[in-house]
């Protein structure tokens, strides 16, 4: 039986300001990935979503970002391998200290946007990232996108990492997500993400948005919180894959 990940963007929230939909992605997912302050997320926001995942049972990871609140962490900021290093330390550690007051562990590391986005191409980052959660826990499993620099970093060094799929984000022929703000980038069709999942699971296999084929073996997918239709998505995608016989548990 085909096992898989579900995990879910979240815990991005800020003050006042509020982004995504915890509430209703929670209950279809496996895993999550909680903003930790830089791009998204602040004390408030980190405790609600920590003791909501922990109310679901689920497996809770650090969702690093690039310090860009303005942007949600989505613009390109040139950042240096030892910055990377020292932003990425900082904001496990602060998830960490939430978790040990709830009673709850680290289960892994994944970055988000514009950050991933970098060290999916760049060798200098990818190490700096991957040195920063290395020396935080050897052991502590760094989810990369299917394809990019980090997981072959990773991979280099013996580094536990979990290859990513997005059902609801479109590829580019090289095996990259496609740009957000070009045709196709993000997917809103509730079945179509769906079916895209189960293909992933499946076949390890999705369609690119000019039609070349794309193949990875994929551990995880993922369902952006940010997304407008995150809820119909995560529900929709789950129905799906239980349908299909594929078994939903984190890695």
């Amino acid at each position: 039986m085909t096992v898989i990940d579900m995990n879910i963007d979240a815990g991005e929230s800020y003050g006042a300001w509020s982004m995504g939909d915890d509430a209703g992605t929670f209950p279809y997912a496996t895993s999550v990935n909680l903003a930790c302050g830089f791009h998204g997320g602040d004390p408030a926001s980190m405790f609600a979503a920590a003791r909501l995942a922990m109310e679901y049972g689920l497996a809770i990871g650090a969702h690093p970002g690039l310090p860009d609140l303005v942007g949600f962490g989505r613009r390109r900021l040139d950042v240096t391998p030892d910055q990377a290093y020292n932003d990425v330390v900082y904001q496990i550690g602060a998830l960490q200290g939430i978790l040990g007051v709830l009673g709850g562990t680290l289960h892994h590391v994944k970055l988000h946007g514009a950050f991933s986005t970098h060290v999916a191409v760049d060798p200098a980052v990818a190490d700096g990232v991957l040195r920063a959660v290395h020396d935080v826990d050897p052991a502590l499993p760094l989810i990369c996108t299917a394809g990019s620099q980090l997981e072959r970093s990773a991979a280099a060094i013996g580094h536990p990492s979990v290859a990513e799929a997005f059902p609801e984000r479109g590829y580019a022929p090289d095996g990259q997500l496609a740009k957000r703000g070009t045709p196709g980038a993000v997917i809103t069709d509730v079945d179509e993400a769906a079916r895209r999942a189960v293909r992933m699971a499946v076949e390890g296999k999705v369609d690119a948005i000019d039609g070349t084929p794309v193949s990875f073996e994929a551990r995880t997918l993922c369902i952006h919180g940010d997304n407008p239709h995150a809820g119909r998505i995560a529900a929709a995608v789950r129905g799906a894959l239980e349908a299909a016989g594929v078994e939903l548990a984190a890695f």
